[in-house]
């Protein structure tokens, strides 16, 4: 008589081996994705002060001037009442939108600036001046 063995399957041991390396490879895969996020941010950032820099340029070469501090950089999406412009003022504006910074606050503009002719912004993750690594501050000067 003839026995049957049963080959077809895996064992317990062959299955926690393959769950082993799909955990070290999606660990592997997450720490690699978190790292190019927290680069992703700051990139933004950098990239919003820099559109917001290019349209105040073109604000003060219509308006012979940067838009006073306390109209900030809401005066780049509309006219703020109070500003006698005659029609100089670009009637689309110069931005669709003022963006927040990737942490959802309002970037800080300053006129006159402590830095330059006007300083734009982010105090980084913290909220809070200065900061190393995702705290750091991102600004419109080199520090």
């Amino acid at each position: 008589m003839e026995t049957k063995t049963y080959d077809e399957g895996f064992t317990l041991i062959e299955m926690m081996v393959v769950l082993f390396i799909i955990m070290i490879l999606s660990g592997a895969v997450y720490f690699t994705i978190s790292g190019n996020q927290d680069r992703a941010v700051e990139i933004k950032a950098q990239s919003d002060i820099q559109r917001l820099s290019q349209a105040l340029e073109m604000y003060r070469l219509d308006m012979m001037d940067y838009p006073p501090e306390e109209y900030g950089l809401q005066a780049l999406k509309s006219l703020p009442s109070g500003i006698d412009t005659g029609d100089r003022y670009n009637p689309e504006g110069y931005v669709k939108l003022v963006p927040n910074d990737p942490w959802n606050r309002p970037y800080i503009y300053r006129y006159p600036g402590e830095n330059g002719v006007y300083d734009i912004l982010s105090y980084g993750s913290d909220g809070q001046p200065g900061g190393e690594g995702l705290a750091a501050d991102i600004t419109s000067w080199e520090e």
